[in-house]
């Protein structure tokens, strides 16, 4: 009969972590939370010293009383859940709920608090010898967050119902995202773009065939920019018959330091741009990874340590066993140089007993663990494991050589790199890394004479900042000091959940309702969007966590001037009628133009006239295509899964659809329709696969030369 019952959150870190542990222990789930403030009212009693109301969460009614059972054969309880002040509120949570308190204050039970970085059979074992009682702190410091949450939520969310429209929410964290993002649509709306032009002179020894480039840079010593094409011309006819002369070489070894591993902000952001995850998906791949898969000759292990960090720190023997696999795999050469050790009293402070976000065992390399893997849990976890082992490794060596030429007070200038040592290159790369392949003469000297090829002046203009990206949002709010390594994900699903923002191609766009509560937002709740307010509160909340603040003198300073903006905001606003997006398609049922509105699948066409008249449509986005079956327009439709495809917008009639865009060529072997791969245009028949080369491509390529 099982003696010690351990409690985490979910059945499958209870399933790898019993593996772990013998017969006289039994491993149960709690299914994560079992009790939170009420859905059906606010929660937080304002007239009693802000007390949270808690009750136990519907459906989790039977997980207690199973739960309850456990705890009564046992011994000894392990609150096992995460290390997270999530975590530690959840163990406080379930020691209320099951009165493990009551019975530890009354020697009825051993309790106790564990906690693990990762799910190996090591570190669980370490922790069960290690218990300690509950962090009120962590604790607290999660229930300010939750009450602030909800009564921001829970007393703003109304204003907008009747100010907007039914089914809005104001957010904390998700309110200043908004803001964020709306601040980049005005700076793209309201920029103005400025001409600029480039000179690229093309440069060749005597004797040489091959040439190489070098971009104008000034007069003397000065940078000069060139506004105009009259600018350009005069440089020109100003060196038109003078001497190219090579005025100076530098060459310069330089190292570049290999990356630090993943934080949770981090790893979301590479995910994104490199395997095109949401930052949902990336927690979600991540979660499985940290909870246990089944590896053969290993059991069922834990592949990365816990997800939520903001720690880029390692363990000692994380970082001995990494040292040992490079000097094997790689060799001494390749090692990561030590780094000189902290005097003590120096001040520095670890925040927390985090690690960095790691493969548990680097000797398990993507390669063998691939087969044990989904495509996507290989995907997360190579990336994890090559950021983490190049993260130990040498930093990369270049040789950089700097060139200028001169042709009398004009200057060009040229640079070239390579690369000497490749380091952690040789494991993980960043867009950073890759350094385009120049060609610069090996036999250039100062005082030598160059010959001109060729002299190609260029206009340009400035482009507006880029639309935020779910990558660039993430790396934002880390900067700004917004919100912490468990929110990102879901704050950025609740603003797109709740269309206030539209994912279009990896892109972030704000909508009209999203206009309107951003509006309304900063008009009456301005210190609610207010970003050096927000991150100023995730500071109080960390001094929560360290016990120099006391969780409820938060709440009590923050309460009274939301209640008056509330109160203000109800009195004082209008109603904001939305403006929708107008289209070309008319509504058969009363003639009016169809607007773009959002659903729970996103943009469909309805009337304005609602609710007099309810017609609605899906929404194709439409392209300059022609369907080459039937030659109606080609539109891009979505799967139910959300994948986008170009279909015929005569469906059913028609029923053409391609992954790839389609081409306005037949294919002169068969017939068949063509499509775009690449710089290709293909065949879709499967039986001829005829290709050819793209010819819009080439004239697009001839243009930029």
């Amino acid at each position: 009969m099982a003696k010690n019952l351990v409690i985490v959150e979910s059945p499958s870190k209870a399933s790898t972590i019993k593996k772990f542990l013998g017969s006289s222990y039994q491993v149960v789930a709690s299914n994560g939370h079992v009790r939170d403030l009420p859905k059906s009212q606010l929660g937080v009693d304002t007239e009693n010293d802000y007390e949270p109301k808690y009750i136990t969460i519907r459906g989790k009614g039977d997980v207690l009383a199973e739960l309850r059972k456990e705890v009564k054969k046992a011994d000894k309880v392990y609150l096992a859940t995460d290390p997270d002040r999530e975590g530690e509120a959840i163990s406080w949570h379930l020691e209320k709920a099951l009165k493990l308190d009551e019975m530890k204050a009354n020697k009825e039970k051993k309790v106790a608090r564990i906690t693990f970085n990762e799910i190996t059979k090591t570190a669980v074992k370490e922790a069960i010898k290690n218990g300690r009682d509950i962090d009120m702190n962590l604790v607290d410091a999660q229930q300010a967050r939750r009450v602030l949450d909800r009564v921001v939520g829970y007393r703003i969310s109304p204003v907008l119902w009747a100010k907007v429209k039914r089914g809005l929410s104001a957010g904390r964290v998700q309110s200043v995202a908004l803001k964020i993002i709306c601040d980049r649509e005005n700076e793209i709306n309201n920029f103005v773009q400025k001409e600029y032009w480039t000179l690229t002179g093309n440069f060749s020894l005597e004797g040489e065939k091959k040439s190489f480039e070098a971009e104008y840079y000034g007069k003397g010593d000065k940078k000069v920019e060139i506004n105009n094409e009259e600018e350009a011309q005069k440089i020109i006819d100003d060196i038109e018959g003078k001497k190219f002369l090579v005025s100076d070489i530098k060459t310069q070894i330089k190292t570049r330091k290999a990356p630090l591993p993943f934080t949770t902000s981090t790893l979301q952001q590479e995910a994104s741009k490199n395997l095109n995850f949401s930052t949902q998906k990336t927690m979600r791949v991540a979660q499985g990874l940290y909870e246990g898969i089944a590896i053969k000759g290993r059991g069922t292990i834990g592949l990365i340590t816990y997800l939520r960090t903001d720690s880029t720190r390692i363990s000692e023997e994380a970082e001995k066993a990494a040292a040992e696999y490079i000097e094997n795999t790689f060799g001494e050469k390749y090692l990561k140089a030590k780094a000189a050790s902290k005097k003590k009293g120096s001040g520095v402070k670890i925040q927390d007993a985090h690690e960095a976000i790691r493969p548990t065992y680097i000797d398990l390399d993507p390669a063998s663990a691939k087969k044990y893997l989904t495509n996507d849990q290989f995907k997360l976890y190579q990336l994890i494991w090559k950021r983490f082992t190049a993260s130990q490794m040498a930093g990369a060596e270049f040789e950089n050589k700097n060139i200028k030429i001169t042709a009398g007070d004009h200057k060009f200038s040229a640079s070239v790199s390579k690369v000497v040592f490749a380091g952690y290159l040789d494991v993980y790369q960043q867009k950073e890394d890759k350094t385009q392949k120049k060609y610069i003469s090996s036999k250039l000297e100062e005082g030598k004479e160059l010959n001109l090829v060729n002299m190609e002046k260029k206009q340009h203009f400035t482009a507006p900042p880029a639309h935020f990206n779910e990558a660039s949002l993430v790396k934002t709010l880390e900067e700004l000091g917004i919100g912490r390594p468990s929110t990102y994900a879901p704050t950025i699903s609740t603003i797109i959940n709740r269309h206030y923002v539209a994912k279009e191609q990896k892109n972030l766009y704000v909508t009209e309702i999203g206009e309107a509560v951003n509006n309304i937002m900063e008009n009456s709740f301005e210190s609610i969007v207010n970003v050096r307010f927000t991150a100023n509160m995730e500071g109080l909340l960390d001094r929560v966590e360290d016990g120099s603040v006391k969780w409820k003198t938060i709440i009590e300073n923050f309460y009274p001037d939301l209640d008056v903006a509330v109160k203000k905001a109800e009195e004082e606003l209008e109603h904001v009628e939305l403006k929708y997006e107008e289209t070309d398609e008319i509504c058969e049922n009363c003639g009016r133009n169809m607007v773009i509105k959002y659903g729970p699948y996103g943009k469909f066409l309805a009337c304005p006239g609602f609710p007099e008249c309810r017609n609605t449509k899906p929404y194709f986005e439409s392209t300059d295509i022609k369907c080459p079956v039937c030659g109606k327009d080609i539109v891009i439709r979505k799967t139910k899964k959300g994948r986008r495809y170009y279909g015929c917008i005569g469906f059913p009639d028609c029923d053409f659809m391609s992954w790839q865009q389609p081409s306005d060529k037949k294919c002169p072997k068969c017939g068949s329709p063509m499509v775009i791969k690449g710089n290709k245009v293909v065949c879709m028949s499967e039986t001829c696969g005829y290709a050819m080369e793209n010819e819009k491509d080439k004239k697009d390529d001839k243009k930029d030369k």
